[in-house]
């Protein structure tokens, strides 16, 4: 793509395809948004506000035609983290102090793109990304293995191991159950159905449709969230901890430029058309910047949402906003419906979720690569 206008590749000559694309890539978004909002810490809806507004701003503004953008596993990871840590320190304001991060992630990603340095972020170290990205996966499955057990979640690694014998000594069978349906349908639905049916959805109907059926006393689901329009939050600066909301915000900007580059890349190898990254920083950065103003997780290019609209037709920005405002109109009228589903559910696509980021290829290959790529990967991954 060249440098010109993000607004002039916004034709509707295909909006058609846009719409479809747009749409299917919002049914596949939805049960990703809530699972990564509730393992965030901030509430299912956070999921769907970040959904929202990195998936519109990104598409309008942002420099890949048909890439979706939104809540993925890195970030809400990194988001944990600074959301318990900030709650731990002032809990009337730290989920104001969280979103503050997401702010200073999304100007930092928009002054990357004015710097002109997309082109260096792609230029990382192949073990590097591997060994992060692995330890990311591995870390979601962790996190989620409590709501799988039919135990409260929790944000923190460590405790997270810490309880997990306890966890293993009460499991609760039905929730387990209810994950592992979750977890089969998304290995199992055939893959020839997976564009107009994709699988997290059908896991989601499925687990929910179930858990209706089994005592409402003994399954653990989202509760009750708001509907509407997300409201204004003003950033809180504290300067006690504003040296930690200028790390977070750096390293989420940088994990989420990363992040949309590579899933452009892969845009890009579908559409046989070129992005351009600058351009596509300043979008995600509109986006993260506004998601924090309203309450939303911040996000990135998301590869699987990206190839799904591609696959059902996307072809220009149009799909993206629209399946952003899909998801829109689902939250204003349809949230309430979302309270019923259980937590084990969004558990079991979650683990998915963090299986599909691990980089299984890097370890089949370990006896094949050299020793100070080896040694570089497990030392990002232990770090």
């Amino acid at each position: 793509m060249s440098s010109q206008s993000r607004f002039n590749q916004l034709s509707f000559r295909h909006i058609g395809t846009d719409f479809t694309g747009g749409l299917t890539a919002a049914v596949v978004a939805l049960p990703l948004a809530l699972a990564f909002g509730m393992a965030s810490g901030a509430g299912p809806v956070a999921g769907v506000y970040g959904a929202v507004l990195v998936g519109f701003f990104a598409a309008l503004f942002g420099g890949t035609p048909s890439q979706v953008s939104g809540p993925t596993g890195p970030m809400t990871v990194v988001m944990a983290g600074v959301f318990t840590s900030m709650q731990a320190k002032y809990p009337e304001t730290g989920l104001y102090l969280g979103f503050t991060a997401v702010i200073i992630a999304g100007l930092f990603q928009i002054a990357f793109g004015l710097l002109r340095l997309g082109k260096y972020f792609i230029l990382v170290p192949y073990p590097v990304i591997s060994g992060f990205m692995t330890g990311i996966g591995v870390i979601i499955i962790i996190l989620q293995l409590g709501p799988l057990l039919g135990h409260g979640g929790t944000p923190s690694l460590m405790a997270a191991l810490v309880s997990l014998p306890d966890w293993l000594l009460a499991i609760n069978w039905q929730e387990l159950a209810l994950g592992g349906l979750a977890l089969a349908v998304v290995y199992l639905w055939p893959a020839r159905w997976n564009v107009w049916l994709p699988r997290p959805l059908v896991a989601l109907l499925t687990g929910t449709l179930v858990a209706l059926w089994l005592p409402p006393e003994a399954i653990a689901i989202i509760g009750d969230i708001p509907t509407g329009f997300p409201p204004l939050h003003w950033p809180v600066i504290n300067l006690d901890v504003l040296g930690e909301l200028l790390y977070a915000g750096v390293l989420l900007a940088v994990l989420g430029s990363i992040d949309s580059l590579l899933t452009s890349l892969v845009a890009d190898s579908m559409t046989k058309q070129q992005h351009d990254s600058d351009r596509e920083l300043i979008g995600q950065g509109v986006g993260n910047t506004l998601a924090g103003f309203f309450g939303g997780l911040p996000g990135a290019g998301a590869t699987m949402r990206t190839v799904v609209n591609i696959r059902a037709g996307g072809k220009t920005g149009f799909s993206g906003a629209i399946h952003a405002l899909v998801l829109l109109v689902v939250m204003m009228g349809a949230g309430k419906y979302a309270a019923h589903v259980p937590l084990a559910v969004l558990a079991g696509i979650l683990i998915k979720v963090g299986l599909d980021i691990i980089d299984w290829p890097f370890f089949r290959r370990l006896g094949k690569l050299p020793m100070n790529t080896v040694a570089l990967m497990l030392l990002v991954l232990g770090l």
